[in-house]
């Protein structure tokens, strides 16, 4: 498979701010109004895909497959959250990301993170094809 103009060392970021739409408590993953984990991991996602998905060709995306991930501090309320991803390997069709999240503070979040680069007709074909096995 082409590695189109994906190369080791690309990065990008992803920011958002703390709202009380991504707090633990509204993800339902804990009960105080810090920035989530859930949210941290899609933003770390979301850095990943700016990273490579604009430089494939039409009709060709990523699609997240594993992460992994410590979150190290709570962030509140309020505070601006930068994810960073740099892509560190490249195995045919398989990325591989280190990932990094910091609040206007310090480092909240660290890992890594694998991505697969699809076909997205076909991939959603596949998807689709799912509700036909649905018995009503």
């Amino acid at each position: 498979m082409e590695n189109y103009n994906l190369k080791i060392g690309l990065n990008a970021q992803a920011i958002t701010n703390v709202t009380e739409d991504n707090t633990a408590l509204k993800f339902g993953s804990g009960s105080v109004k810090v920035f989530a984990t859930p949210a941290m991991i899609g933003l770390m996602e979301k850095a990943a895909i700016n990273t490579v998905d604009s430089l494939l060709p039409e009709g060709l995306a990523t699609v997240g497959t594993h992460i992994d991930v410590s979150h190290l501090a709570a962030t509140p309320l309020g505070m601006i959250i930068i994810a960073k991803a740099e892509l560190i390997e490249i195995q045919g069709k398989k990325l591989k990301f280190k990932v990094e999240a910091f609040d206007e503070v310090e480092k909240i979040g660290e890992g890594f993170h694998l991505r697969y680069i699809i076909k997205l007709e076909d991939f959603l074909g596949r998807t689709n094809k799912k509700m036909e096995n649905i018995k009503s």
